[in-house]
């Protein structure tokens, strides 16, 4: 009797656990995950972006006052 009640509750178990995975693979679901994983990654990309230039730019200041380079468009 306690083993049939064991297998009744792990096949109780195991039926809700495969429902909320096959609920979990819903296509509205999966398109949410989708499209906020990607605004998550646009947004790292523009941070990053965004740092990548602010360095640039600064290097590019330091390197015109080492070098002496005030007025590109006088060396032309």
């Amino acid at each position: 009797m306690i083993r049939r009640l064991f297998y009744l509750s792990l096949g109780a178990f195991l039926a809700f656990w495969v429902m909320r995975r096959l609920q979990a693979l819903h296509p509205d679901h999966v398109a949410r995950r989708t499209a906020a994983g990607a605004a998550g990654m646009l947004q790292r990309v523009r941070d990053f972006t965004s740092d990548a230039l602010g360095e640039a730019a600064e290097r590019e200041t330091e390197l015109r006052a080492r070098f002496g380079l005030d007025n590109v468009e006088d060396n032309n």
